[in-house]
C-alpha cells in the first residue's frame, strides 16, 4: 500500500535494482505512468509502455516503436529488445489471463527470464493477481488512491487556472474541507467533479455538499454496504447536549491536520439504551448534520454457509466503506452480529469476525465514523466495550417526564391533529411513565389512524386516553430486562443528556434522553 511519494520511491528503487518482474496494483493507470514517464527523464533509462490500442511506444518520446497491438506481439518485441541490449524496462497496461498457468502466464514468465539475463524489467499494471511462478520472479507494489494531502494538490492544479475568469469562494478550509470529501476518489473522477461544478461559471461554498453527492453516486452499490438515503426532514436530536457537544467536536477533527500530533480519525460512537428510544435514528442525525453519506453494514446478514465466507464478505464490507470515506458507518443492534464468539458451534467463525472487525476498528485510518447500536448489551464480547475501540460510549434512557410532554406534542402536531388539552396532556405524560418514544408514537398513530377512518371531529380528549391506555410498553412486558439494559448503562456507560447519574435514585434512572424532532 503507498500513496504517490512512497510508490515514486520505490519504483525508482526497484528500476535501479533492476528488478525482472515488477507488478503494479493500481486502476489508475495514467497516474501509473505519469510517475514512471518522470522517472525515465530522471534516470536516463529507456522504457518502453505497450497498450491495446496503439501497440508499444517509448515513453520519453512518446514515438511507437512497435504497432503490433497484441500482448503476444508486444512481448516478442520486448524479448527482440532485450536479448539485444541491456537495462531495457518495459510497462504493459493491459495484460489479463495472467492469474493462472497459461499460454500467456507462460509467455511473459520467459520474457522475464530474458530480463533477468540482461538486466531489463518488466512490469505490468493490473488489480488482478498474479501465477505464483511468476509473480516469485519480482515484487509487488500498490499505488493507492491519492490522499487528503495529494488530493489537495489536485483540487487546487483543476481550480487555480479558472481563479480570475469565474466566481471562485472557496478558502483554505474549503479546499481542505473538499479534499477530505474526494480522498480515495481516482485522479480522473475528481477532475471530472470538479470540472462539472465550474461548468456552471462559477464555484461556491454550497458547492461543497456537491461534492459529496458526486462522490456517493460513486458508491451507491459499494460491496456488503446497504446505501441509506438521509434527506432533509431526517428528525433532528434535541436534549441530549453531552452527545451533541460531543459529536461537534468529533465533527471539526475531521478537517484539521491529525497527523503532526500523532492522533487518528475520529474512530465512532457507541449507543447503548432501551429498545425505542432513538438510537437508530441518531445515525440518520449525524449523517444529516455532518452532510455525509449514510451507509448500514448489517453484521448478521454477511455470515455464508461455506467457510471462510462470512469473513471475506466482511473484509469487502469494510474496505469499502474505507473508499466511501468520508462517510457514516451504521451498524444497527451490533450484538447480533458480534455475539456468540465464545461457546458458538460456528466452527470459530464467529470469534474470527469479531477479531477482524476490532482490527479494522482500531488500525484502520480512513474517516469512517461508526455509530453502532446496541440493546441487549450483555451478548456484546468486552473486547468490544476496551477503551480504544470506540471513541465514547454513550447510554440513551427512557423519556423523563418533560420530554415525554415534548414528544407528545411533536407528534401530535407532525400528525396534523387537534391538540389536547393541558389537563388532558398532564394525564397523558402520567399515562406514558415507561414509554419509550417508540411507545408514544404508535399512541399517537392509533388516534391518527381513527383520524383519517372517521374524520377529525371524532377526536377527543376521551379518544386520547384510550390510546394510550392501550399501549403495554417494553417497560411492564419485560422489566427485569428494562432494569438490567439501565443499570448497565448507569454503572459503564456516559449519560448521552450530559448530566451526572443521579445516584439518589436506585429504581429509576430521570436523566433527559434524545426527542427526535
Amino acid at each position: 500500500m503507498a500513496h504517490t511519494a512512497e510508490f515514486r520511491d520505490a519504483i525508482e528503487r526497484m528500476l535501479r535494482a533492476r528488478i525482472p518482474f515488477i507488478s503494479i496494483n493500481s486502476i489508475e493507470r495514467a497516474r501509473v505512468l505519469e510517475v514512471i514517464g518522470e522517472l525515465a527523464e530522471e534516470l536516463g533509462i529507456p522504457i518502453y509502455v505497450h497498450n491495446l490500442s496503439r501497440g508499444t511506444r517509448e515513453i520519453k518520446t512518446n514515438r511507437y516503436v512497435n504497432e503490433d497491438r497484441s500482448v503476444v506481439g508486444g512481448l516478442d518485441f520486448a524479448v527482440q529488445n532485450i536479448t539485444q541490449r541491456q537495462n531495457l524496462s518495459f510497462v504493459f497496461t493491459e495484460v489479463t489471463d495472467i492469474e493462472e498457468d497459461n499460454p500467456v502466464s507462460r509467455n511473459l514468465y520467459d520474457c522475464v527470464v530474458q530480463a533477468i539475463d540482461q538486466g531489463g524489467s518488466i512490469c505490468v499494471i493490473t488489480t488482478n493477481s498474479i501465477w505464483p511462478q511468476l509473480q516469485r520472479l519480482g515484487m509487488t507494489i500498490t499505488l493507492d488512491p491519492p490522499n487528503e494531502e495529494e488530493m489537495y494538490k489536485i483540487i487546487e492544479e483543476c481550480v487555480t487556472p479558472y481563479k480570475g475568469s469565474i466566481p471562485i469562494e472557496w478558502d483554505e478550509n474549503d479546499y481542505r474541507m473538499a479534499a477530505s470529501i474526494l480522498a480515495n476518489m481516482t485522479k480522473i473522477e475528481t477532475e471530472n467533479v470538479l470540472s462539472t461544478l465550474m461548468a456552471k461559471r462559477s464555484l461556491n461554498k454550497e458547492d461543497i455538499k456537491a461534492l459529496s453527492l458526486e462522490k456517493d453516486k460513486l458508491f451507491n452499490n459499494i460491496s456488503g454496504l446497504e446505501k441509506v438515503k438521509v434527506d432533509a426532514a431526517t428528525p433532528s436530536v434535541a436534549g441530549l447536549e453531552g452527545l451533541q457537544k460531543w459529536l461537534e467536536n468529533q465533527r471539526q477533527l475531521l478537517t484539521k491536520d491529525l497527523k503532526s500530533r500523532k492522533l487518528r480519525p475520529p474512530r465512532g460512537v457507541l449507543l447503548v439504551g432501551v429498545p425505542g428510544c432513538g438510537k437508530s435514528l441518531s445515525a440518520k442525525f449525524i449523517a444529516a448534520q455532518w452532510n455525509l453519506p449514510l451507509y448500514r453494514l448489517d453484521l448478521a446478514a454477511i455470515h455464508g454457509q461455506y467457510l471462510g465466507q462470512s469473513e471475506n464478505r466482511l473484509k469487502e464490507a469494510m474496505s469499502s466503506a474505507d473508499n466511501a470515506a468520508p462517510c457514516i458507518l451504521w451498524i444497527d443492534e451490533i450484538e447480533k452480529g458480534l455475539s456468540g464468539a465464545a461457546g458458538s458451534n460456528d466452527g470459530g467463525t464467529s470469534t474470527r469476525m469479531v477479531g477482524q472487525f476490532l482490527f479494522w476498528l482500531q488500525e484502520s485510518t480512513a474517516k469512517v465514523f461508526v455509530v453502532a447500536t446496541a440493546n441487549d448489551v450483555t451478548q456484546l464480547p468486552p473486547e468490544l466495550l476496551r477503551r480504544g475501540r470506540f471513541d465514547e460510549l454513550f447510554f440513551v434512557d427512557l423519556p423523563a417526564e418533560e420530554e415525554r410532554k415534548d414528544i407528545i406534542n411533536l407528534y401530535v402536531t407532525r400528525n396534523l391533529l387537534k391538540v389536547p388539552s393541558a389537563e388532558v396532556l398532564d394525564k397523558l405524560v402520567d399515562i406514558s411513565e415507561g414509554f419509550a418514544g417508540a411507545d408514544i408514537e404508535s399512541a399517537v398513530r392509533e388516534v391518527t389512524t381513527q383520524a383519517l377512518l372517521h374524520g377529525d371531529e371524532v377526536i377527543d380528549d376521551d379518544h386520547y386516553i384510550r390510546c394510550f391506555n392501550n399501549i403495554v410498553p417494553l417497560s411492564k412486558t419485560a422489566p427485569e430486562r428494562i432494569d438490567a439494559i439501565r443499570l448497565w448503562g448507569r454503572e459503564r456507560a456516559v449519560p448521552a443528556s450530559g448530566s451526572s447519574w443521579d445516584s439518589s435514585q436506585t429504581d429509576k434512572i430521570a436523566n433527559k434522553r434524545s426527542i427526535l424532532i
